[in-house]
C-alpha cells in the first residue's frame, strides 16, 4: 500500500525525527544484476518484471489505516484531516526496470560526498526550526556529519539530511560511475516494488507487524543498519519499504512542482501517521532534509531541505 500525504510542514502534533534519505535508484531493466555496492563494485539491484499491479487503496484499506491509528496510537488525527482519502486504488501497468534492493547507507554517500564534492548531510538550527517539528534541534544532531564525515557507529545506517537534490545528484554519479543511467524511482515504481502486484496493504501482507519494521510502535527510536528486517522484505525481496525513514521519489506533486512525494514512513512515525502502508504518499519540498528520510525515498519536506526522519534510506535507485 501506498502512504502519499502532501503537507508543506507537518503538524506540531506529529513528531517527525526520521530524516528524508537519499533513498534509492532505478534502472531500466537491461544486463546483469549487479553484486552488492560496497567498494568498488555496483549496488545490488532487484529486477521488477513488466506488467500491472495495483496502486492505492480501496475504502476497506483507508478504514484499516484509520483504525489502526486510532487503536494502535489513540489518535484521531488522521481520520480529522482525512489523509488518505486521496489514494485512489487503480491498475497502473509499468515496463520492466530496477530497483536498489537496500537504502543508500552513509558509508556509500561517503564516497560521493568525496568524489563529487557535493555538500555533507547536514541541517542548521534556524533552518530545522523552520520546519516546525515537535522534537528540538537537539534530537537531530546525533545524526549530522561532522567536518565532512558521517557520525561514528552509522555507517550502515541509511543516509539522511539529504535534499532532493542531492538525492538525484547522487543516483546520476553513481550511473556514470557504473556505466548505466539511474534515476530517483517515480512514486509508481516505488510502489510496486514495496507491495508487489496484488495491492496488499504493507509490503509482508495486509495485517500490520510492528515486529517486522523499524517504527515507532516497536523501537528502537533510531535509525538501524539497512536490511535489519528481513521478515518486511516486499513480495520482490527488497528490504525497508516501510519504516526506517521516508524515501524521495522523482514525482512531483499534482498541484505544486515545488513538491515531491516521498514515501514508506520512518522510525518515529507515531500519532496520525501510520505511514508504514505502501499506498500512502507524502508531499515535500524538495528542500527539505529530515532526519527520517534516505534516498531511495522520502517524505514531506521541501526540495532544498534536509529531512531528520529515516536516516539510513537515503538513496534508492532506479536503472
Amino acid at each position: 500500500m501506498k502512504f502519499s500525504r502532501i503537507l508543506r510542514k507537518p503538524p506540531r502534533s506529529l513528531a517527525y525525527l526520521g530524516v528524508l534519505a537519499a533513498g534509492i535508484c532505478v534502472a531500466l531493466s537491461s544486463g546483469i544484476i549487479p553484486a552488492r555496492a560496497g567498494g568498488g563494485s555496483r549496488a545490488e539491484m532487484v529486477t521488477i518484471p513488466a506488467g500491472k499491479f495495483i496502486m492505492g487503496s480501496a475504502p476497506e484499506e483507508r478504514e484499516y489505516g484509520y483504525k489502526l491509528d486510532e487503536t494502535l496510537h489513540k489518535s484521531p488525527v488522521a481520520r480529522q484531516n482525512k489523509w488518505f482519502e486521496k489514494e485512489t486504488r487503480k491498475a497502473q501497468e509499468l515496463p520492466a526496470y530496477r530497483i536498489d534492493k537496500y537504502l543508500v547507507t552513509n558509508d556509500e554517500y561517503q564516497v560521493f560526498v568525496n568524489a563529487a564534492g557535493r555538500p555533507a548531510p547536514y541541517v542548521t538550527r534556524s533552518v530545522w526550526k523552520g520546519y516546525g517539528l515537535t522534537h528540538k534541534y537537539a534530537a537531530a544532531k546525533r545524526f549530522l556529519w561532522r567536518e565532512g564525515r558521517f557520525p561514528p557507529g552509522r555507517a550502515a545506517h541509511p543516509v539522511v539530511l539529504v535534499s532532493h537534490a542531492d538525492a538525484a545528484a547522487f543516483c546520476a554519479w553513481r550511473g556514470r560511475r557504473e556505466g548505466r543511467r539511474l534515476h530517483l524511482p517515480t512514486e509508481a515504481e516505488w510502489e510496486k516494488a514495496a507491495r508487489g502486484e496484488d495491492g496488499r496493504y504493507f509490503p509482508w501482507g495486509n495485517e500490520f507487524d510492528p515486529d517486522r519494521l523499524n517504527s515507532y510502535d516497536g523501537g528502537p527510536f533510531d535509525t538501524a543498519p539497512v536490511g535489519r528486517y528481513p521478515s518486511g522484505a516486499s513480495p520482490h525481496g527488497i528490504f525497508d519499504m516501510a519504516g526506517m525513514v521516508f524515501e524521495w521519489t522523482s514525482t512531483p506533486a499534482e498541484w505544486d512542482k515545488k513538491l515531491n512525494i516521498v514515501k514508506g514512513g520512518s522510525w518515529d512515525d507515531s500519532r496520525g501517521s501510520p505511514a508504514r502502508r505502501p499506498a500512502t504518499a507524502v508531499r515535500r519540498p524538495s528542500s527539505t532534509s529530515s532526519s527520517a528520510s534516505a534516498a531511495r525515498g522520502g517524505r514531506r519536506r521541501s526540495r532544498d531541505q534536509p529531512s531528520p526522519h529515516r536516516e539510513t534510506k537515503v538513496l534508492r535507485q532506479k536503472t
